[in-house]
């Protein structure tokens, strides 16, 4: 159900300002879920091409901060460095369901990064969100009385690894 708009700063490539986020209210959990477009990550306010290109200067070209991320702060290309090193391993372990790995890569940072080219950023990035869109427009209200966690039964005898969700939480999943 539509739920309102709000105002959102973003910097892409070629823009830098304000645009308007729909927001819908999860009719499950009651929760307002925003739906932004596929080039914008949430939290952020540059888009994903931007940090990409700051990532591969910095990262497979070695450039001077300066070069890497032009439109940003030396700080802000720093932090998304950190959080991206920080990430690398995990990152290219959930990316193997997407693209082969890159073959002889030297470090799990070139590799994600090698896993992200070749994927491509945006699609990797609404892969990596997916859960957030099945959140807003695949989950009916039956399936989680009140927004707790349920678990969804598979067509499958075996038991899943993990109960499937309707909220995103950071918290563990329930019995």
């Amino acid at each position: 159900m539509a739920h309102g708009f709000y105002e959102r700063t973003i910097v892409d490539e070629t823009f830098d300002g304000l645009i308007r986020i729909r927001r819908y209210l999860c009719q499950a959990c009651q929760r307002t879920v925003s739906l932004l477009p596929e080039w914008a990550l949430p939290f952020m306010r540059f888009s994903i091409s931007v940090i990409a290109k700051t990532l591969k200067a910095r990262l497979m070209e070695n450039r001077a901060w300066k070069m890497a991320a032009p439109g940003a702060s030396y700080q802000r290309g720093q932090h998304w460095v950190r959080r991206f090193t920080k990430l690398a391993e995990p990152l290219s372990t959930a990316l193997e369901a997407l693209t082969a790995a890159v073959s002889a890569a030297p470090s799990f940072i070139s590799k994600a990064l090698g896993m992200l080219e070749k994927t491509g950023w945006t699609a990797a990035h609404r892969f990596l969100f997916s859960d957030l869109r099945v959140h807003l427009l695949g989950w009916g209200p039956c399936l989680a009385p009140h927004g707790r966690r349920i678990t969804v039964k598979t067509a499958s005898s075996a038991p899943p690894a993990f109960p499937q969700t309707t909220c995103i939480d950071s918290g563990k999943p329930s019995d």
